[in-house]
């Protein structure tokens, strides 16, 4: 029997190493730009194509490199960086491994030219499937300019499972903020198709981060600063009172590289116990040095997950930093009253006690009208007016549902169960949470919040598939500063945003202007609404692999639905279930969470026994 055991050939190997460094545009980038400021880069320009699957740019004014080392580049595990294996464990640079320049070269058409500030003439170098095609001198600026074209062009299988443009320029984005970041001082141009996208001035931590995510983090950041003999801390925090939904504004550096780590962040997010809400994030740009001999990240290809040998430690005093932070900036929002309130009180006989003033508006209402219920669209308005004016109920209110109720499908699970009178308010709210009524099997249980949810979240796909939503003009446009990943996401979905009632135009780079929302959603704070459906949208795409335009009726569904903590009336109790029972599915929210639960009369009685 032969030999069957070889060796693989170079292409081959190289194409499976590449597998595991590069895996999307991105990836590409965050080599490239690494590679540059490895080289003393001051300035650093990232120019695209078709969000990089064309053409990926990458410019620096680094140190450049000589014709030998501008070939030798390319070859697996030729690095500048090492020379034995003790050099693991004292690494200061980005790069290391050699691998990441001959990983791009096997799977794209690759030009390099190049030239050292010490020499007159550069190295230009053409490369294709690890196939050297072209090496001459040529005249080149000093530094390094390297040309990716054709992104897995040799690998199609690799190529077809590539994201929508869009989404490949968000992964870009988070990219692009994890190795500027931490280099304030280098100069950052991001170009797309020939748009100018990002402009990161040189500057301090703060500065840096203010331009890449917008003037209004700045009065959000809090500072952090602690030094031991085992690790030094700083950067920034943020206040709990400006969480997001989803955990992209969370960065940790060390040695200046970008890691993922959760045990750190669980430090963090352990200090934001019970001041923020369940399912909320903190921002957060924690910067750590570390003797380089204290850490190991030669542990993945992405160099992104790194072991501490003073893991546990370093955990404690990263907590008690933040707890600290916290505290030092008094980050609990002050208590407000209407009348001034001074520590130094002295109570006489003729002291005058005044209660505080406490603002009430009678005719709120949580509810947005429907479109499909006109017969009730001033329900409300005249229903409170009468209540709260004379203290007599109206009659004839009961006409409210007609309109509303339809027969139940024939697949609905409870039909039969959801009889009741239309002429008794027979219907209880319990810990401002849950809607109770009477039903032919026993005690029916709905979730007030998921059900107005599943009620808008139907409406929604409604005016999606008709593109007949109505628009409210503001008199007064807003205006909303994005981070550049924001920015990416909004163009990504715009056509749906136009479809369900918003009107936005871009001003500038980043800024947009809210013109108009959907007239249903008129009560909301227009940002509010648009800066609280993005943050849902993100949240809910990473847990749900909904198509876009389900997604975005989701997020608005759950930005504008109510939720616990709010009185309801017996009358707004019953039209929310008369609409509920009017949707396509009443069980389930969205999301797939339950919404209606049903206590038997035999599980009551059983109670009693």
């Amino acid at each position: 029997m032969s030999d069957i055991i070889r060796l693989l050939p170079d292409a081959v190997a190289n194409q499976i190493a590449a597998g595991e460094v590069i895996q999307r545009p991105a990836s590409v980038i965050k080599e490239l730009a690494e590679n540059a400021l490895d080289a003393g880069a001051g300035e650093i320009q990232i120019i695209l194509k078709d969000s990089g699957k064309t053409l990926i740019q990458v410019i620096d004014n680094g140190c450049g490199m000589s014709a030998t080392d501008a070939r030798m580049c390319f070859e697996r595990h030729a690095t500048s960086k090492i020379r034995n294996a003790n050099d693991l464990f004292a690494i200061k640079t980005m790069g290391f491994r050699g691998e990441a320049m001959a990983s791009i070269a096997a799977i794209t058409e690759t030009e390099m030219r190049t030239k050292r500030h010490d020499q007159d003439t550069g190295t230009r170098l053409m490369i294709s499937a690890s196939e050297v095609i072209l090496q001459e001198a040529c005249q080149c600026a000093n530094g390094t300019n390297i040309m990716v074209r054709n992104l897995f062009y040799n690998v199609p299988a690799r190529r077809k499972f590539l994201k929508s443009d869009q989404t490949e320029m968000r992964h870009i984005l988070d990219e692009f903020n994890r190795v500027a970041i931490p280099s304030p001082t280098v100069k950052f141009r991001l170009v797309h198709n020939d748009n100018e996208l990002v402009v990161a001035e040189p500057g301090n931590i703060r500065q840096r981060i203010v331009g890449l995510f917008g003037k209004q983090i700045n009065q959000q950041l809090i500072p952090v600063h602690v030094e031991t003999s085992i690790v030094k801390i700083e950067g920034f925090i943020g206040k709990p009172d400006k969480t997001r939904k989803t955990p992209d504004e969370q960065f940790f550096f060390v040695n200046s590289r970008y890691m993922q780590h959760p045990y750190f962040r669980k430090a963090v997010m352990m200090a934001y116990d019970n001041i923020i809400q369940t399912n909320t994030y903190p921002s957060f740009f924690i910067f750590m040095d570390v003797d380089p001999s204290q850490i190991d990240i030669n542990i993945h290809p992405t160099k992104t997950e790194i072991k501490f040998e003073e893991e546990k430690a370093i955990f404690q005093i990263l907590n008690a930093a933040v707890k600290e932070s916290l505290g030092k900036f008094n980050i609990m929002a002050p208590m407000e009253f209407s009348e001034d309130i001074t520590r130094d009180v002295h109570f006489t006989s003729t002291t005058e006690f005044k209660p505080p003033v406490i603002s009430l508006n009678p005719d709120y209402n949580p509810f947005e009208k429907s479109n499909s219920v006109q017969k009730a669209k001033n329900y409300y308005e005249h229903f409170d007016k009468g209540f709260h004016e004379t203290g007599k109920s109206q009659t004839n209110w009961e006409l409210l549902y007609e309109a509303a109720r339809r027969e139940p499908s024939a697949d609905s699970e409870i039909p039969a169960t959801t009889q009741t009178s239309q002429d008794s308010n027979d219907f209880f709210q319990l810990k401002e949470k849950y809607i109770l009524t009477a039903v032919k099997s026993g005690l029916m249980m709905i979730d007030q919040g998921r059900a107005h949810e599943r009620i808008l979240y139907e409406e929604m796909l409604l005016h999606m598939q008709d593109r007949r939503s109505a628009t409210q003009k503001q008199l007064f446009p807003e205006q909303v500063e994005l981070s550049n990943a924001d920015r990416a996401l909004l163009a990504e979905i715009s056509d749906q945003l136009l479809a369900v009632g918003f009107d936005i135009s871009f001003l500038g780079r980043n800024t947009i202007a809210i013109n108009g929302v959907p007239s249903e959603l008129t009560s909301i704070n227009p940002v509010s609404l648009f800066t609280e459906m993005l943050e849902t949208y993100k949240a809910v795409g990473e847990k749900l692999q909904l198509p876009y335009h389900e997604r975005l009726a989701l997020s608005l569904a759950k930005t504008s639905a109510i939720h616990s903590q709010r009185s309801l009336t017996a009358a707004e109790m019953k039209d929310l279930f008369f609409r509920l029972m009017s949707c396509k599915n009443h069980n389930f929210a969205p999301d797939g969470k339950k919404i209606i639960e049903i206590i038997s009369i035999d599980e009551i009685a059983k109670k009693f026994n």
